[in-house]
């Protein structure tokens, strides 16, 4: 069985996140997520519209994963690799070059992102159109 690895935060679940998905599973026959806790996203000065229990509940609803466990640190990648089997790291190609370091450990694989989609820019969108700025 090949088992694939992602982690994101997955706020704001979209269409590029479905697609990330989808295509990460297709490259195996498991897909484990491993899914950024509120504790860690306000390290890295982000503040989440859902609470990591919220985002867990909709990311166990998306067909194409099979389990979702906790991102609470950076340097945890290379133990989850280790810990689930992983033979494929992927993540958006955003990241290029970051997580070459696991190599060592699993095929790493940077995925192009879905055009025209992201979370900054949903918010983006909806912060204009609050305003009237159509």
């Amino acid at each position: 069985m090949q088992r694939v690895i992602t982690y994101g935060t997955y706020d704001l679940l979209h269409y590029g996140h479905i697609e990330l998905l989808r295509r990460a599973r297709a490259l195996g026959d498991y897909l484990v997520v491993a899914l950024s806790t509120d504790e860690f996203n306000e390290g890295k000065g982000k503040r989440c519209y859902y609470s990591w229990e919220q985002r867990r509940r909709m990311l166990e609803a998306v067909r194409f994963v099979d389990l979702v466990i906790p991102e609470r640190t950076w340097e945890q990648k290379t133990h989850d690799v280790a810990r689930y089997n992983i033979d494929t790291f992927v993540i958006g190609d955003d990241w290029e070059g970051k997580f070459d370091f696991l190599e060592e450990h699993c095929e790493v694989v940077y995925l192009p992102r879905t055009p025209d989609i992201s979370s900054t820019r949903i918010k983006v969108d909806l912060h204009k159109n609050n305003r009237g700025d159509n």
